[in-house]
């Protein structure tokens, strides 16, 4: 499951066609507090896996620890572009979500991961937008 996150975490990153170095290094963070080696996570920046599979099998709980890492990816390197902005809302979409949750969220999550937000404020504002 970590590595499935992570393959769209990638593809998230490279959707505005370069995965900036602030954006790889929080997918290596991301995947190290989960297990997934700093090579493995390397290896899957430089091959990501398409297509991203089936979201419905997924609890609430990681669905929303989903939405938010896409959201901070988004915005980890400042500049936020559009195609990332649909491919976020595409993601939504697949996990359940009315797309006006990503601009919702992003009011709430902060790019700099070690500010960390209210997450349970912000859960709950995210689960007005499950469908």
């Amino acid at each position: 499951m970590v590595k499935e996150q992570l393959n769209i975490l990638i593809q998230l990153a490279a959707s505005d066609n370069e995965v900036a170095e602030k954006e790889a290094r929080l997918i290596k963070m991301i995947g190290q507090s989960n297990g997934v080696s700093k090579e493995e996570v390397e290896e899957m920046l430089k091959n990501p896996k398409r297509p991203i599979g089936d979201m419905n099998t997924l609890t609430d709980d990681q669905k929303f620890e989903y939405l938010y890492n896409i959201v901070q990816l988004m915005k980890i390197d400042g500049q936020v572009f559009k195609s990332e902005i649909v491919f976020c809302e595409d993601i939504a979409q697949r996990l359940g979500y009315k797309k006006g949750v990503i601009g919702e969220l992003s009011t709430k999550i902060f790019s700099d991961p070690s500010i960390t937000s209210d997450r349970a404020l912000v859960k709950k504002k995210a689960q007005k937008y499950l469908k």
